[in-house]
This record gives structure tokens, C-alpha cells and sequence, in this order.
């Protein structure tokens, strides 16, 4: 049945019925412990992805995300979130059974997380979701940080980190990779190619990395100037 049709509009408005709807409520936002050194490491990696997208999807932080309309209990809040060729324009939250499931999830763990079994239990509501990919990142575990999870026959697998192609992120058609920041120590981050050797820029990375160029190129000059200025006075 058309549900915009005429007729149906006018069935609905003609029916009884015997209790008023009782509609839910689907909360946007929810007061949670976060450091500032979290904070900054997910705020950096969505502007980086949603740099790297524009136009291309929609990307979201810490927004809560639904999968089931008739439980909002049901719901998890991602350090990130992309769904590919979903409008770019900011959303309150993401419900599945209106947007589609994202393709993909990254997590950055926390000081305020709980324990494995608390992971598994979150890895079984992504299941739920319908998401294509997940990502944990452990700042703090120095011998395996990253971990990564893939949708195969219904199902989250666990990858196999034995080849650089268990870094490659299939929603974006990149490498994640993780990178030492000055301030903040181990991040998050993307490259073109799987060892890092090729990171993907920030605007202003790239902003910055034109005048530290630029800045050598004239220190460079001036150096030749004066090496120009010594070799003359020897002469005369």
C-alpha cells in the first residue's frame, strides 16, 4: 500500500483506536566521564575523516546510535561514526531504521571503560547494528593497539593482524596506522599506504608543513647569502 495516498490518509484519520500512542524517547546526548586527552584524540580523528569525506558521507562523534525503535536502551555512543553517500549535514543522533547502519565504528578506550567482558557485550550490540566495521584503539596498550572487526555472513570476525592488510579500512580506502603526537602521545590515524610512511594531512598539517617549508627555503637563502658575502671579502 502507498502510504502517502489519499485513501490511506483518510483511513488513518477515520479509525479508533483503542489507547493513544505512547511515543518514545530517544535521548541526544547523556552526561559521561571523558579526559581531555580522549576528547582530543576523537576530535581530531572526526575532523580528519570528515576532512577526508566532504561531500562523500556523513561522519559523527559521540552521537548516540540506535538500531532498535521500540527499545531506546538499546544504543551506543562511538568515538566515530561513517556511513558512505548519507548526506554530510550534522544529525542529533543516528537511528538505523531511518539512516541505514553506519559502515563503520571506531572506539577509543578510555580510563572510564570497564572491563573485556564489558567489550564483548558492546561488540554484540555493534552486531545488532547492522555495522560493516569496527575499530578499538587502546592508547595505552603498547603491544597491540589497534584491533579490528569486520561483518562476514551476519556475523563480527575478529581480524588476523598477520599482514599489513589487516590495517586497511574498507569504508574509507585507507590505512590506519598509529601516529606519536607530541601532547598527547599515540593516536589514532590514517595513511595511504599500510606503514605509515604516507600519513594523510589535516588541513592545517598541511598549513603548517607549507610554512616550516617555507621558512627552511628562506633560512636556506640567507645561509647562501652570507656564504656569497664571506667568499667575497676573501677575495678583495
Amino acid at each position: 500500500m502507498n502510504v502517502t495516498s489519499p485513501s490511506y490518509s483518510a483511513h488513518r484519520a477515520a479509525r479508533r483506536y483503542v489507547r493513544p500512542p505512547e511515543p518514545l524517547h530517544f535521548p541526544e546526548s547523556e552526561k559521561v566521564p571523558e579526559t581531555g586527552i580522549h576528547l582530543l584524540l576523537r576530535t581530531k580523528l572526526f575532523l580528519l575523516v570528515r576532512e577526508v569525506l566532504a561531500e562523500r558521507g556523513a561522519v559523527g562523534s559521540e552521537q548516540f546510535l540506535y538500531w532498535d525503535p521500540a527499545n531506546p536502551r538499546k544504543c551506543l555512543a562511538p568515538d566515530l561514526i561513517v556511513r558512505m553517500g548519507a548526506s554530510p549535514d550534522p544529525f542529533p543522533t543516528w537511528k538505523t531504521w531511518e539512516r541505514g547502519a553506519p559502515h563503520l565504528a571506531v572506539e577509543i578506550v578510555s580510563p572510564w571503560d570497564t572491563p573485556q567482558r564489558a567489550w564483548r557485550d558492546k561488540l554484540e550490540s555493534y552486531r545488532s547494528t547492522g555495522i560493516d566495521e569496527v575499530v578499538r584503539f587502546d592508547p595505552e596498550n603498547a603491544k597491540q593497539p589497534l584491533a579490528f572487526w569486520d561483518r562476514f555472513e551476519g556475523d563480527l570476525v575478529e581480524r588476523a593482524l598477520d599482514d599489513e592488510h589487516a590495517r586497511h579500512c574498507d569504508t574509507l580506502g585507507l590505512y590506519w596506522y598509529v601516529r606519536q603526537d607530541a601532547k598527547l602521545g599515540p593516536k589514532l590515524w590514517l595513511a595511504r599506504e599500510p606503514h605509515g610512511r604516507e600519513p594523510v594531512l589535516s588541513s592545517l598539517e598541511r598549513e603548517q608543513q607549507a610554512r616550516e617549508h617555507e621558512q627552511r627555503a628562506k633560512e636556506a637563502a640567507l645561509a647562501r647569502v652570507a656564504e656569497l658575502e664571506t667568499e667575497l671579502r676573501r677575495r678583495t
